[in-house]
């Protein structure tokens, strides 16, 4: 009785109270859309105690020792269940294992510890202060790495295992160090060949602005509504950091303009757009459980990496494109006079350079600013690394990963808002993202003979149909790794990436 299980089975109420958790976590996914894009700076204080509130109440109904006798039962009689419904099983097991990790208390200091940070990291950003920044860092980072310790003992992982796995479920840090280790031994002598190749070409011109905001955001809405976003579904807006962010139904984007250049803007709607049809093609009778959730953020971020990278920086797409950005910006042309022709907006979009900013950062140097916060994340949890030193540990590697040093904190360690949310264990899925992306854009142009013509059409259906099959319509039924394989035929490798670095970079 306890348990309600004279009135429903013990699968059926699982199935019901996580549909209860999915619309509390929905509720505070827009509220946190809102806190990035539009709430004003005095509400933050009432906005972090919402939101605590929401995490502790999830949390709560998590620990509810109810739910464990649900669990327990329910894995009991599985040879009942469809193979949806035994799949999403073991994505509420994984669950209640992360929450029941963590006490209370816990949730509550880290959800409020991070939002404050998040608040502080927006001033010290713009004005340079990394000491202020450190100030609220420093009881944050304390409270990562009590989660880790937490969550290490709960799933018998490594400390900084146990943070990746509540991002990228399957991956730990022996898997991305080979991998990495094998991009570390071909990406230095690849880019020499790359910035060689450059350097005996003219310079692409760059189009002169200004371009106000109100063109480039009828610009993006145009072309996200190409790509096959819903705007009855979704939103774009502005923020300090470009995201994607609510729920399947109602999807936020957010942007950062800058008049001087609208390919950094356009670029990171592309890769959001991504995300978001990611999103919008999850199985809508799965959306409130577990397994119809994304199945990891390396899943997620191949999504928004093919867009970007794969397909809206390749030749047809610019191609496509091309006609729309100069029509958009009819007025900019005038400096650089053949700024707009596709080909120069195509070797703009394709041009390789280090650079400070990982988010601007092209495809060939990209997998190194990754490397370096994934080198110093692990120090950091290590104990080995402390929020006092980042930046003279981000000086070093910049110049270890880049041969950079970068003139402030700003373009240095206060450029990406995930620590400052408390996100540690996430960079990983970036690169990881990047790997997947080209392998499954492999298969689909070998699965789809037309897909060149009809990217240069501007026709995205196939390859969003190809990809719903593969990827969007399997949500969390399967491992990444068994999605992966399914999807490609293979295992994870970075074949598929060197490939097409070599095809896009040197032939």
């Amino acid at each position: 009785r306890r348990c309600g299980i004279r009135f429903l089975s013990a699968y059926a109420e699982l199935e019901q109270r996580f549909r209860r958790l999915a619309n509390l976590g929905g509720a505070a996914a827009v509220l946190q859309w809102d806190w990035a894009a539009i709430m004003p700076t005095g509400g933050a204080e009432a906005r972090a105690a919402q939101l605590a509130e929401l995490d502790v109440i999830r949390h709560e109904l998590m620990t509810d020792a109810v739910l464990a006798d649900l669990l327990g039962a329910a894995e009991s009689a599985r040879a009942d269940l469809s193979p949806w419904q035994d799949a999403n099983l073991t994505e509420m097991r994984h669950r209640w294992t992360h929450a029941n990790a963590l006490p209370t208390e816990l949730v509550a200091a880290f959800s409020t510890a991070a939002s404050a940070c998040e608040m502080v990291w927006r001033e010290a950003r713009s004005s340079n202060d990394f000491t202020t920044f450190q100030k609220a860092f420093e009881p944050l980072l304390a409270l990562i790495r009590e989660k880790a310790e937490a969550k290490s003992a709960a799933f018998g992982l490594a400390p900084y295992d146990a943070l990746i796995d509540g991002y990228d479920p399957g991956f730990k840090c022996a898997e991305i160090d080979v991998i990495f280790d094998d991009l570390a031994t071909f990406l230095p002598d690849f880019l020499a060949q790359v910035l060689d190749k450059q350097a005996r070409a003219p310079a692409p011109l760059r189009p002169e602005g200004p371009f106000p905001v109100a063109q480039q955001q009828a610009l993006s809405r145009a072309l996200m509504e190409r790509l096959g976003f819903d705007f009855d579904h979704g939103r774009l807006d502005e923020s300090h950091h470009p995201f994607c962010g609510g729920v399947s139904e109602d999807v936020r984007i957010t942007t950062r303009y800058d008049e001087s250049d609208f390919t950094s803007s356009l670029m990171a709607v592309l890769h959001e757009t991504g995300h978001a049809l990611y999103e919008r093609g999850l199985p809508a009778a799965w959306r409130t459980q577990p397994v119809g959730d994304a199945r990891s953020m390396s899943l997620h971020e191949s999504q928004s990496l093919l867009m970007e990278m794969q397909v809206c920086r390749g030749v047809e797409f610019i191609g496509f494109a091309g006609p729309l950005m100069r029509e958009a910006f009819s007025a900019a042309d005038t400096v650089a006079e053949g700024a707009f022709v596709p080909e120069n907006l195509h070797r703009l979009a394709i041009n390789v350079a280090p650079s400070y900013i990982r988010v601007d950062a092209d495809e060939v140097t990209y997998p190194a600013h990754i490397m370096l916060r994934y080198s110093l994340e692990k120090a950091m949890i290590a104990g080995d690394l402390h929020a006092a030193d980042l930046p003279g540990a981000w000086q070093d590697g910049m110049q270890e990963f880049l041969g950079l040093t970068p003139r402030n904190d700003t373009e240095g360690c206060l450029q990406d808002i995930h620590w400052a949310g408390g996100d540690v264990g996430y960079f990983p899925s970036y690169t990881l993202g990047a790997l997947i992306a080209a392998q499954l854009f492999e298969c689909a142009r070998r699965d789809i003979a037309e897909l060149p013509t009809d990217i240069a059409a501007g026709e995205f259906a196939p390859l969003m149909t190809w990809l719903g099959d593969a990827v969007h319509s399997q949500a969390s039924r399967y491992s990444s790794q068994d999605l992966i394989e399914r999807a490609t035929g293979r295992p994870l490798e970075t074949d598929a990436f060197k490939a097409h670095l070599k095809a896009r970079y040197l032939n």
